[in-house]
């Protein structure tokens, strides 16, 4: 069956689906073609713990029970560096910040 992936990297965000029978790696791939980012200089974390190329999706704990259309599980991806050849820290940023409500429009003390 169908599992339903979101990979999020700082700002970026891919959308996926795979079967519970696919590998890390063939999830990889995918990443590959988008990003154009090796296999090999990718990690994928799935809270916090890193996903095993070898392994199964089902096998990593990504299911069609907790990773659904309307709700897909999110994984973190983090490349190898150009610079030092280390991974970068895994990082996602918030999708956006509301600014804060003038004053104007804030809501006014009835008692006063």
């Amino acid at each position: 069956m169908d599992v339903y992936i979101m990979i999020r990297r700082k700002k970026a965000t891919i959308l996926t689906d795979a079967k519970e029978s696919s590998t890390v790696a063939e999830l990889k791939k995918i990443v590959e073609g988008l990003l154009n980012v090796g296999v090999e200089d990718q990690r994928l974390l799935l809270d916090g713990l890193i996903l095993e190329d070898g392994k199964t999706l089902s096998d990593s704990g990504i299911t069609v029970k907790n990773a659904q259309a309307m709700n897909p599980i999110q994984v973190t991806l983090s490349c190898r560096q150009e610079s030092d050849g280390e991974f970068e820290e895994a990082q996602v940023d918030p999708y956006s910040v509301p600014p804060e409500l003038p004053e104007a429009l804030k809501q006014q003390d009835p008692a006063v």
